[in-house]
């Protein structure tokens, strides 16, 4: 459904009677990319734990990785915050903040819980996770050394289909204000 809306807008002509049209559209299509992080609720048993927390400090780091890689221990032992630390997979099941100073500057880490293949397409509440590490300033992928270092690939890929470009530079963008008003956009 997501992406027959931007066809339909392309398609439809622009002008004063089409703009209504147009709008419908532009709220559908927000609707639906709200429904990919969120999906629906059934039920009645009200929104379910948060999974994103307050930002504070000057940057915020985000651990991502697979279930059982180590980012509980490493978030208590830079922080010395609590994450609870079990011998099963996916132990942390919400997002949990500690903080460190260095150099002056207040960080958040992020100890998000454990991502799997296929979590673009919201395997194990996967786009609630990524959509978190997205409003971080760095993600530091946390690997076992006793697993394979296929993991890291497939890790920077679900990223990757959720919108994070990793360890590139953004698009070289250039704005110039208009002599009659508007903008002119550049994209090299």
């Amino acid at each position: 459904a997501l992406g027959s809306v931007p066809l339909q807008m392309a398609r439809t002509q622009k002008n004063k009677a089409t703009a209504h049209h147009l709008g419908l559209l532009k709220a559908r299509l927000a609707k639906l990319r709200r429904e990919l992080i969120t999906p629906k609720g059934g039920g009645g048993g009200g929104p379910g734990e948060g999974f994103d927390v307050a930002k504070t400090g000057d940057a915020r780091i985000g651990f991502v990785g697979f279930p059982s890689v180590g980012k509980s221990t490493l978030l208590s032992n830079l922080a010395g915050v609590y994450s609870e630390v079990a011998a099963y997979e996916f132990t942390t099941l919400t997002t949990v903040p500690g903080v460190i100073r260095y150099k002056g500057a207040k960080i958040q880490l992020l100890d998000l819980p454990g991502i799997i293949e296929g979590a673009k397409d919201g395997k194990g509440r996967g786009r609630q996770v990524i959509a978190v590490a997205r409003t971080c300033n760095l993600i530091l992928i946390v690997l076992d050394v006793l697993k394979p270092l296929g993991h890291k690939k497939i890790i920077e890929n679900e990223l990757e289909g959720f919108g994070i470009r990793l360890n590139s530079k953004p698009p070289n963008i250039g704005f110039k204000k208009k002599d009659k008003g508007g903008i002119n956009l550049t994209a090299t």
